[in-house]
């Protein structure tokens, strides 16, 4: 660990010398020497070796401004990408449709996390009937979660989309027989379920979500949109509770 430090510190005196040198070579002044050229790289080097911190308070800064930079991108996609996220008719509604704020979420049925977020969703939807929620099939985590995505698409064609949602989520492990075990216990007529998991309207889909989530760096799940702010990982309640207050307070200015 410290050998790993050692190096990469000195690897970033190299470049900052060699930033400093180029710099100070393009000025207009006389050729210099090469004892002077030795001579400042030796000073910037002690310089920055007799004070570390300098380095580490540059790449922090350097960090929070490209964290600053992507935050103002993700924003703007945000705006100019709102009917994708919140209209396509392709993606499943829940909660109140008339509602006042929505609630994007891309996730994936074998996501653990995504079950813990969807239940923390659940309680936000019975206690606020003003949130409206968009279902975006995010299948990132193998050919089983592709699987039950398509049939949980596939499903709404049969008016059961979300009695099959809640049956996928609240299940530990899902494989493709698992899967229309589900979809039988909700009243699914599974051989009409996987002809219509075919259908490329439902393949077309899915392609559009994942471009969605490229577009706003999106590359795990959950994730939640509401407003015009994204938040990644498994949020509570509380915290939902809280997207959708900022949401409305915008909304309402």
């Amino acid at each position: 660990m410290r050998i790993g430090g050692r190096w990469i510190l000195g690897g970033l005196v190299a470049l900052v010398v060699m930033v400093a040198l180029t710099a100070w070579a393009a000025d207009e002044t006389p050729a210099r020497s090469k004892a002077d050229v030795e001579a400042i790289e030796g000073i910037i080097r002690d310089y920055l070796l007799r004070n570390p911190q300098v380095i580490v308070d540059a790449l922090q800064a350097l960090e929070r401004r490209q964290e600053a930079e992507k935050a103002a991108r993700v924003k703007e996609t945000i705006v100019r990408r709102r009917a994708e996220l919140s209209e396509d008719s392709s993606s499943p509604v829940g909660g109140n449709e008339s509602g006042d704020v929505t609630v994007v979420e891309f996730f994936d049925y074998r996501c653990p996390h995504c079950r813990s977020a969807a239940r923390a969703l659940a309680e936000l939807v019975a206690e606020d009937r003003g949130v409206r929620v968009v279902y975006k099939e995010f299948p990132i985590l193998g050919p089983d979660s592709l699987f039950a995505a398509r049939a949980a698409l596939a499903a709404r064609l049969q008016g059961r989309y979300e009695a099959f949602h809640r049956a996928l989520m609240a299940e530990g492990t899902l494989n493709r027989s698992r899967v229309l075990e589900l979809a039988t216990s909700v009243g699914l007529d599974t051989a009409r379920l996987e002809k219509d998991m075919q259908s490329p309207d439902i393949g077309s889909a899915i392609r559009r979500t994942y471009a969605l989530a490229e577009a706003l760096s999106i590359n795990a799940t959950p994730a939640f949109i509401v407003g015009d702010e994204l938040r990644l990982g498994a949020l509570d309640r509380d915290a939902l509770r809280a997207l959708v207050a900022r949401a409305r307070e915008k909304k309402d200015k």
